[in-house]
This record gives structure tokens, C-alpha cells and sequence, in this order.
């Protein structure tokens, strides 16, 4: 019988020290009776309306501070950069609260590329998209009924592609935006580096949440960063104009293409996932 072995930098194998969880089944009809599956879905909820209350509050107050009819400069509030980290930042907190009993998503890009790599069935997938863009939904509506004024003079935080740039920028932005994250959030959550080094499921958080941050320094002037389905969809619905629906399939298609790639990626190109099940059914044959 053939064992499962790696090869090691001076040739030699050894016996693999991690184990790979098997595929998630594509159709799990036992989840929907499960309570942690309904524990899952309520958290991915509350964590998408936190996410999205803080950053369109984040993005409309730095509207205001920095609209010169309002007395503001270019250099007041917290810029860009203060938009980025807020983010990027907010993403490290609620994936640090939620990792443990949904995984911390909190993106449908995300849940995407997941099931693609086989990490989460079909129907974990649907209900979560579900609960993440409701929860995006109510999160901007909070946001919206505490500064209602200033939410509708500002945009309401919605994505969309900005002047000077066109349609095939803007889904570029987003599907390479995308692809950095979902692809670092499978590499934040390797089994095989998690068992070899102990502090990366601690610190998993950590590069998701920084991805987040650098790709809204590179993609908020084209299309305000989407890459996350949840987040474009909920504004949109909010703001509701016809501009902001005009663009809005650019904020999902782009990061459904950037999650499945980074999928793929990942799961059987780097750890050659395709390979070893070709191995497997050679030696089995």
C-alpha cells in the first residue's frame, strides 16, 4: 500500500506531520440540522453590519471633513489611508471574534473561493452570501439612520467607478484586488503551515486584515474597493441610485473570477491537490 510521504529539501521523505481535512461535501443536507450551523450564519450576520456601519461611517465623516462647502480641506479627517486601515482593521477584529464559529467570512468573495476549494459545502455557502449581504444591508441602514443628512449628500459610502477610469479598469481592479485576499486567506489557513508553525492560527487575522488594508490603498481611487460582494451590494441597496446600479455587477463579478482563481491557485497548483488525487488513484489502481 502507498504511503502518503513528502518530499523533504534534501531528498528524503518522511511521513507528512499535518493532516489535510477531507473535501467538505458539494450538497450537506445534515448542516440544517445542526444549531452551530444556525450559531454560524447569525455570527457572519452581525459581523457584516458591524463592518459595514464602521467603514460607511468611517467614509462619509471623512466626506464631510474634507468637503470644502463644509469648511473642510483636502488634509482634515482621516484620508485614504484612514479608510484603509479602517477596513483593513475592522476585517482583523471580526475575524479574530468569528473565526471560531463560522470562519470569519464576512465576504461572499471569500465563501466563494471556499467552495471552490471544497472547504465549505453548497449549502453553507448560499445561506452564508445570504446572511452576509442581509447583515450589510442593516449595517448601512444603522449608518444611514444615524447621519441621514450627510449619507445622502456623500454618496452613502457606495462603490462605483470613478471618473477618469472605465468599466474594464475598474473589473481588473477588482478581480486582482480579490485575488490578493482570497489567496492570502487560504495561505492564513494552510493546515499543513498551521501544524509546522504554531502561531500562524493566532495570527491568521492578522494578514487577512492587512490584504484588506493594501488593496484599498491601491483601488480606492477606481472603484472605491469593493471586493467584497456584501459590502458594494449593501451601500447600493441603501443609497439606491441609478449610477451605483449601473456598476454594480462589476462588484460581484470581479470578485467571484478573483476568488475562484486564487482557489485554484492555491488548492491545486501550490499544494497540488489535483496532483495527489491523480497519485492516489494510480496507486490505488
Amino acid at each position: 500500500m502507498a504511503k502518503d510521504v513528502e518530499v523533504q529539501e534534501h531528498g528524503e521523505y518522511s511521513a507528512k506531520d499535518y493532516q489535510d481535512p477531507p473535501p467538505a461535501p458539494l450538497i450537506d443536507v445534515e448542516e440544517l440540522t445542526k444549531w452551530s450551523f444556525y450559531r454560524a450564519l447569525i455570527a457572519e450576520f452581525v459581523a457584516t453590519l458591524l463592518f459595514l456601519y464602521v467603514t460607511i461611517l468611517t467614509i462619509i465623516g471623512y466626506s464631510h471633513q474634507s468637503d470644502p462647502n463644509a469648511g473642510g480641506t483636502d488634509c482634515d479627517g482621516v484620508g485614504i489611508l484612514g479608510i484603509a486601515w479602517a477596513f483593513g482593521g475592522m476585517i482583523f477584529i471580526l475575524v479574530y471574534c468569528t473565526a471560531g464559529i463560522s470562519g470569519g467570512h464576512i465576504n461572499p468573495a471569500v465563501t466563494f473561493g471556499l467552495l471552490v476549494g471544497r472547504k465549505i459545502s453548497l449549502i453553507r455557502a448560499i445561506f452564508y452570501i445570504a446572511a452576509q449581504s442581509a447583515g450589510a444591508i442593516c449595517g448601512t441602514g444603522l449608518a444611514k439612520g444615524f447621519q441621514k443628512a450627510y449619507f445622502d449628500r456623500y454618496g452613502g459610502g457606495a462603490n462605483f467607478i470613478h471618473d477618469g477610469y472605465n468599466k474594464g479598469t475598474a473589473l481588473g481592479a477588482e478581480i486582482i484586488g480579490t485575488f490578493v485576499l482570497v489567496y492570502t486567506v487560504f495561505s492564513a489557513t494552510d493546515p499543513k503551515r498551521n501544524a509546522r508553525d504554531s502561531h500562524v492560527p493566532v495570527l491568521a487575522p492578522l494578514p487577512i486584515g492587512f490584504a484588506v488594508f493594501m488593496v484599498h490603498l491601491a483601488t480606492i481611487p477606481i472603484t472605491g474597493t469593493g471586493i467584497n460582494p456584501a459590502r458594494s451590494f449593501g451601500s447600493a441597496v441603501i443609497y439606491n441610485e441609478d449610477k451605483i446600479w449601473d456598476d454594480q455587477w462589476i462588484f460581484w463579478v470581479g470578485p467571484i473570477i478573483g476568488a475562484t482563481i486564487a482557489a485554484i491557485y492555491h488548492q491545486y497548483i501550490l499544494r497540488g491537490s489535483a496532483i495527489k488525487a491523480l497519485g492516489s488513484f494510480r496507486s490505488n489502481a
